[in-house]
């Protein structure tokens, strides 16, 4: 299973904990864990077959691309991206490759755009955001993270929105805000959160309180 399972780890070993060692059927953790019974019985007959380990995520990569373009080729775009600085659809008309696929080659092969290059020498000089390296703590615990967002309460029964505006309370009328608490695990991702009427000290240490025992 790829990275983006529906499935966290987390959420797998819970899967495996509840069938194999609470003795409950695949079925009803399946529906608890808002996945499909096949999904169950997938990460089940995995951790039969190789433990603990086998509810890691794995590439979702295909062994073998027949489809994919030659090396030759690639090579040839490589060289004219090198020589004429220019984007797929110039590449294209000198290398008789298509654009989209010229694309494809230089994002594989991590060549950046134009527009984060020098004119004049093609380098690289604008800094991007994008990592390969994931922000993750090894094992669970290690780290958490705690936010408060705040938002405007709505109204029993629906707001302005539902309602029309017609029916919009009067500027007088203070509905006031609530303040949602979170905590996530910086390994697993798992999240525990509690709608609170305030960001005050004492509120947010009796939230920590009960979403560390929680965890």
């Amino acid at each position: 299973m790829h990275a983006n399972a529906r499935l966290t780890f987390y959420g797998r070993i819970l899967l495996v904990r509840r069938v194999r060692f609470d003795g409950r059927p695949i079925s009803h953790v399946a529906a608890e864990l808002g996945v499909s019974r096949q999904c169950g019985h997938l990460w089940v007959k995995r951790y039969d077959a190789e433990g603990w380990a086998g509810l890691l995520d794995r590439s979702s990569r295909p062994h073998h691309c027949p489809t994919r373009t030659p090396h030759t080729a690639e090579a040839r775009v490589l060289a004219a991206r090198d020589h004429e600085q220019a984007g797929p659809a110039v590449l294209a008309a000198s290398t008789g490759v298509p654009a989209r696929t010229i694309s494809r080659i230089l994002a594989r092969h991590g060549v950046p755009r134009l527009a984060d290059c020098d004119p004049v020498t093609g380098e690289s000089i604008r800094a991007t955001r994008r990592s390969d390296r994931r922000y993750e703590h090894p094992q669970p615990g290690d780290l958490v993270h705690v936010d408060v967002k705040k938002l405007g309460r709505i109204p029993d029964g629906g707001g302005w929105r539902v309602h029309g505006r017609e029916h919009r309370p009067g500027s007088k009328r203070r509905i006031g805000f609530d303040y949602i608490h979170a905590m996530v695990d910086d390994h697993s991702r798992l999240a525990y959160a509690e709608v609170l009427p305030d960001e005050k000290g004492a509120t947010c240490a009796g939230f920590v309180s009960r979403a560390a025992a929680a965890f």
